[in-house]
């Protein structure tokens, strides 16, 4: 196989728990690969990661690619058509005139911004999210933090990232939706809503409009910089990446999500299940009103999109499976992660379809959706029910998407929201069949999974890189992906099955009906 690399496009991904890079050659199919770990700490009650780890892990991941690009297919990384950076969505990363970092990076998972949140949301009479960007600074506003009269420059972890890589202070408007409010008739930031916050924001110490202070907004297909020197420097130390690659704009995983998926149409939808879990729907129409459940953002082209967004995803499944793990390896048989998973997924199959008395919660944060402070993981039983492995398992990948099922009722039930199939991506979802058939009982339509199950949302980027590259004079970006990159998809679909569905909502009933202990875990927990 020749590659090319002047017609291949790297994706890279600052994943809540893994820093991915794909190259993908000039049909869209990946030819190497690399990756990094790294994790989030609890540092003065704030979610955070020191700025520094994302370089070395950018740089790890970078050059894990290089090495396999040239041990698979004998070529050097020194140049790429196109480049796009994707990182976890929202967030807050302010910014002084001299662009020093003001604070530590205040991510997605905090939810000590209640008060603005409600407060924002009653005054743009849209539903701002704990994790949005405006509800961080607003939160800092009021809490008289003495670095909000310095901020000259307000991001999130990829506007950040394309700015060091570029210079260029934009987003993608995927990304910028989580930021601010965008006006769906501009595809820009909703300049009845900013005037709004300035009024508010003025007299508490804000230095400037708050436009001025954001990123320029841009949508999938617009030129948003070249790679600098100093930016070429910063992926690859070596100094083999050559500068001036055309960059795609900036977007959050959400976005690259969607894209990898390939649903970006109306009443299309996708879940991408993490650290956190969210499901996206893309409206054919407006809501009929704000709901506490669902957030109004938008696809990387700017049309409207109904969110459900779960501080936590698949984080407490994976500690019970190193749990297992580590039993095993007691016991004198280790066994290595995807044979672990790939057991105890299977047994989940045999158990009981309602969760047989046993009720998990895995909140390792905060939940805003269930009106949970913060995150106390719990599991509990009653009394008579049976504790079998199978069971045990199918519970813990329930809860994994119980609070999903919460929005997912708001979207179906109270706006009667259109849903053809959903498509998912992420980890859970690489044993086949299992956490797709439970979540196809938990949303209740057909669920799909394809190739890019696993490292979507690299891969995800890396297409709206090729987008730009390739796409034709009014080719939408829906258009580019039905006819060119998905055109040959091999994808799994699964319908949901009635025993599943019924044993769901079995299910739910007790453990909403139990959501006091988990909110007692946290009062009493300390």
């Amino acid at each position: 196989m020749t590659i090319d690399l002047d017609r291949c496009a790297l994706g890279v991904e600052l994943g809540s728990t893994r820093i991915k890079a794909v190259l993908v050659d000039g049909e869209n199919a990946p030819v190497a690969v690399g990756g990094h770990d790294w994790e989030n700490s609890f540092t003065d009650r704030l979610w955070t990661y020191p700025l520094g780890s994302a370089w070395e892990g950018l740089q790890a991941a970078v050059g894990e690619l290089a090495a396999d690009l040239r041990d698979r297919h004998d070529v050097a990384l020194d140049r790429i058509g196109a480049l796009g950076v994707s990182a976890m969505m929202h967030g807050y990363l302010a910014f002084d005139a001299d662009g020093e970092l003001l604070v530590p990076f205040r991510t997605w998972r905090n939810t000590n911004t209640g008060r603005a949140s409600e407060e924002l949301s009653t005054l743009f009479g849209q539903n701002v999210p704990h994790r949005w960007s405006v509800a961080h600074l607003y939160q800092a506003l009021l809490d008289h933090e003495e670095h909000v009269g310095r901020v000259a420059y307000v991001t999130t972890l990829a506007g950040y990232v394309h700015w060091r890589l570029t210079g260029e202070k934009v987003i993608g408007v995927g990304d910028a939706s989580g930021m601010f409010p965008i006006d769906p008739a501009t595809h820009g930031y909703d300049e009845r809503m900013l005037a709004q916050f300035d009024e508010l924001a003025g007299p508490l110490g804000l230095g400037a409009p708050l436009v001025e202070l954001l990123p320029r907004v841009l949508s999938a297909g617009d030129h948003a910089g070249s790679l600098t020197s100093d930016g070429a420097a910063l992926l690859d130390p070596s100094g083999a990446l050559g500068a001036g690659v055309p960059l795609c704009p900036p977007e959050g995983d959400a976005g690259t999500g969607m894209v990898a998926t390939n649903s970006v149409a109306a009443r299309t939808g996708n879940v991408s299940a993490g650290t956190s879990i969210f499901a996206m729907v893309v409206l054919d129409r407006g809501l009929s009103r704000p709901h506490r459940e669902l957030d109004l953002v938008t696809t990387p082209a700017g049309d409207p999109v109904a969110m459900v967004h779960c501080n936590n995803g698949a984080s407490e499944l994976a500690a019970w499976v190193s749990l297992f793990r580590e039993f095993a390896g007691a016991a004198g048989s280790p066994v290595p992660s995807a044979t672990a998973y790939e057991a105890l997924f299977g047994a989940a199959l045999e158990g009981e379809a309602d969760g047989g008395g046993l009720v998990a919660y895995n909140y390792l944060a905060g939940e805003p959706i269930t009106e949970t402070e913060e995150g106390r993981p719990l599991f509990v039983r009653t009394p008579g029910s049976s504790l079998r492995l199978g069971t045990f398992m199918r519970t813990q990948l329930y809860s994994a998407f119980a609070t999903l099922r919460v929005g997912m009722d708001v979207l179906q039930h109270d706006e009667d929201v259109a849903i053809d199939a959903m498509f998912a991506h992420g980890g859970v979802f690489k044993t086949a069949g299992v956490a797709q058939r439970f979540l196809a009982a938990a949303v209740r339509v057909p669920v799909a999974v394809g190739d890019v199950a696993g490292e979507g949302g690299a891969w995800g980027i890396a297409v709206l890189a090729a987008y730009l590259r390739d796409k034709q004079d009014g080719q939408s970006l829906a258009a580019y992906l039905d006819d060119v990159v998905f055109a040959d998809a091999s994808l799994s679909t699964v319908e949901p099955d009635p025993g599943d569905v019924a044993g769901f909502d079995a299910f739910m009933e007790r453990w909403t009906g139990a959501l006091d202990v988990q909110r007692a875990a946290v009062e009493h927990l300390r």
